[in-house]
């Protein structure tokens, strides 16, 4: 594995998983694997879970870890090619690139989505240009679109959670005060279209997420009827993805409060586990009571996080050596 962008980098999910479960009994059995190499992580954007995971899972395979916070302490970085650099960006990404390429073997990268372009979003172009001029194998740490190891650990929680072979997991909208990317909701449509599940999507009207990551989902658009039955509730606000109205890209469309998930909600469900990757508006996106019921995943959905992030490294690592 060179790249790990999406779900179908990963290959075979059950074979993913069963790696997954055998580090999460021994995170440590490949520290000679990384012994002498080094990991790139580069922040465009905050984090906590991402940063202090993969950091872990560095670790974990032995490798030495550079942080890299772009916009505290370096250079600030143009990425447009043909734009006179008479501002305030000293560095262009096509140097900066190759050259944090030779101070490691692997490189993360973590870059929001801007909502200027949903062209320039949704065809990943920082992400991108890190593949294409680095020579290094690079991981996503949440792109403009997706964000794979959230939805792998996501993927990993559910499999260890659920209490039938073919559970019913149910992505939902929820309320935000902010304009959100769709990165988080996307990859998790893109796995759980993979994985062995019945999955429904459900959100309001005009949130239609892009089709090539809802593919075969069913979309319901009455959410209490998304709700009946289902055993995993994946709370999420997504801003507006543009897909039948590109100029309404990246605008929160309403703030409608009747979507927050709380107990009567999960009361229409077949006694579900809530799930939320993390960081959570509470009593917008989720009530106190059910975030704090025993039967949400929110802390070990973002434990999973470090066994996720091992996986993947361990898989780019091995693609080193061989």
């Amino acid at each position: 594995m060179k790249t790990y962008t999406n779900v179908f980098d990963l290959g075979n999910l059950d074979v993913a998983l069963k790696e997954a479960f055998e580090i999460k009994k021994n995170r440590y059995q490949f520290e000679q694997l990384g012994h002498h190499k080094t990991c790139l992580l580069i922040f465009f954007n905050n984090s906590l879970r991402t940063r202090l995971s993969t950091q872990k899972a560095a670790r974990n395979l032995g490798m030495d870890v550079i942080v890299l916070d772009v916009n505290q302490g370096a250079w600030k970085l143009e990425t447009e090619r043909g734009v006179v650099m008479d501002g305030d960006k000293s560095e262009h990404l096509l140097e900066a690139i190759p050259v944090m390429s030779q101070y490691c073997d692997m490189i993360g990268v973590r870059s929001f989505a801007r909502f200027e372009s949903r062209e320039d979003d949704y065809t990943e172009k920082i992400l991108n240009q890190f593949i294409r001029y680095s020579g290094k194998p690079v991981f996503s740490m949440e792109a403009a679109t997706g964000h794979p190891l959230q939805a792998f650990a996501d993927l990993i929680t559910i499999e260890e959670n659920k209490r039938t072979d073919r559970p019913k997991v149910v992505l939902t909208w929820a309320p935000h005060p902010k304009a959100l990317p769709q990165a988080v909701p996307n990859s998790f449509a893109d796995f759980m279209n993979e994985a062995n599940v019945d999955f429904v999507i459900t959100h309001p009207k005009g949130y239609e997420l892009d089709p090539k990551f809802v593919r075969g989902a069913r979309v319901e658009y009455d959410q209490r009827k998304a709700f009946e039955g289902a055993d995993f509730i994946y709370a999420k606000n997504w801003s507006c993805p543009g897909v039948s109205n590109p100029a309404d890209y990246g605008k929160v469309l309403l703030k409608d409060m009747s979507w927050t998930v709380d107990a009567e909600h999960m009361s229409w469900t077949n006694n579900a586990f809530f799930m939320h990757c993390l960081p959570v508006r509470r009593n917008m996106i989720v009530t106190d009571d059910v975030i704090e019921a025993p039967t949400s995943l929110v802390i070990p959905e973002a434990a999973n996080r470090e066994i996720s992030a091992t996986v993947v490294l361990k898989r780019l690592l091995e693609s080193l050596v061989q």
